[in-house]
């Protein structure tokens, strides 16, 4: 299961992710749609850990 709670993620004054709240419980599939830049890949690399968030949390698997 992945839970995200007010999720943001900002590059200086620039904002890619604003308050997100998102739970993707197991065996579900979830499509990410949005405009170039508007944050699909941040979201994944924050989830994936590999880029840390500005604020909020990321759980997965409750880790």
């Amino acid at each position: 299961m992945i839970n995200i709670k007010q999720l943001r993620k900002h590059y200086g004054n620039n904002y890619v992710l604003r308050g997100i709240d998102l739970t993707i419980k197991r065996g579900e599939v979830v499509v990410l749609l949005g405009s170039s830049g508007g944050g699909k890949s941040t979201l994944l690399r924050c989830i994936n850990m590999i880029e840390t968030p500005t604020s909020g949390e990321v759980w997965v698997d409750g880790i």
